[in-house]
């Protein structure tokens, strides 16, 4: 049986690389929300947890790709292998309580016109991680990118993650592609996830599009997910960064219209002001570790293609 509300049945779809132990817990999660129908598609993980999964749960569908093909690649290959309406798409490193997928779906039902519902996003020690944001502006997103780096509670971060709203907000502009629900029909209604960005925003570019298509976006914080953040990003903190901001000048380019369309030279000398900034910053929080060795990525490993 799978989770299901008068929205219908639900089924997941779970992006992974070298999640390790996590994609157990992950899975294991799902089925105690009553998923009975999950993807998991791996991005060329060389850690064996694609096989101890084979082996604790033999349901799950495995769909491995041979590649690092990104967050969004793999998420619409596993969209393939599902029949449901209503998709639940996640990281590997979370664990969604027993009623999430279920609320999801009952928000989905309320509100045909919203295409995707997020759930409240809490860390190990159950802090709030912020999943229902808005689109910023030019102005707020240059200062929450820059001031962010030194002082990550400032008036713009928080009104870009939309802190000092209740609940932050039940209809964000667009939500954190961790973990959310989608109907299959708005999904693909837009193409799905854009390809083209390997890693990070691909959540904020979906969410754009569907809005821009006439759908709504809706955030249910009694839905609760826990998620450990960057189980295998961590091994990667340079490619990370500058998939982030490769991913950042692609959308802006994309959503820049009429005259903020000029100010697009400035955008990107603006990210790679900061590339080199939170990659010094990096390097130099790598060296203060007691016993750390210097943080860079392997040779021959993708990046991993998790949410963060």
């Amino acid at each position: 049986m799978s989770a299901s509300v008068r929205g219908g049945p639900v089924g997941a779809v779970v992006v992974t690389h070298d999640a390790g132990p996590a994609l157990l817990a992950c899975v294991a999660s799902l089925r105690r929300a009553g998923v009975g129908h999950v993807v998991v598609v791996d991005n060329a993980s060389a850690d064996g947890s694609l096989e101890a999964l084979a082996a604790a749960d033999p349901a799950a569908v495995l769909v491995p790709t041979g590649a690092n093909l990104g967050y969004g690649g793999a998420a619409n290959r596993g969209f393939a292998a599902l029949e449901e309406e209503l998709v639940l798409v996640c990281n590997p490193d979370l664990v969604v309580e027993p009623d999430a997928p279920g609320l999801l779906a009952a928000a989905l039902a309320e509100d045909p016109a919203a295409a995707a519902a997020g759930p409240l996003l809490l860390d190990e020690h159950g802090a709030t991680y912020p999943s229902a944001r808005a689109f910023p502006s030019p102005e707020v997103a240059l200062l929450h990118a820059f001031v962010g780096l030194f002082r990550p509670d400032n008036r713009w971060s928080r009104r870009y993650r939309r802190e000092d709203e209740p609940t932050g907000g039940r209809d964000p502009d667009w939500i954190s592609g961790a973990c959310f629900l989608v109907r299959r029909t708005a999904f693909a209604s837009v193409g799905g996830f854009d390809e083209g960005y390997f890693m990070y925003v691909e959540d904020l570019d979906l969410c754009w599009r569907l809005r821009r298509a006439g759908w709504g976006i809706r955030y249910v914080p009694d839905a609760r997910v826990v998620h450990l953040q960057g189980v295998s990003t961590a091994r990667h903190p340079y490619r990370m960064l500058l998939a982030h901001h490769r991913s950042a000048w692609r959308f802006a380019r994309r959503s820049a219209r009429g005259p903020a369309r000029l100010a697009l030279p400035f955008v990107a000398m603006g990210l790679v002001a900061r590339l080199v900034t939170a990659a010094a910053r990096t390097a130099l929080a790598a060296r203060r570790r007691p016993g750390a060795a210097p943080a860079r990525a392997r040779r021959g490993t993708a990046p991993s293609p998790e949410r963060a």
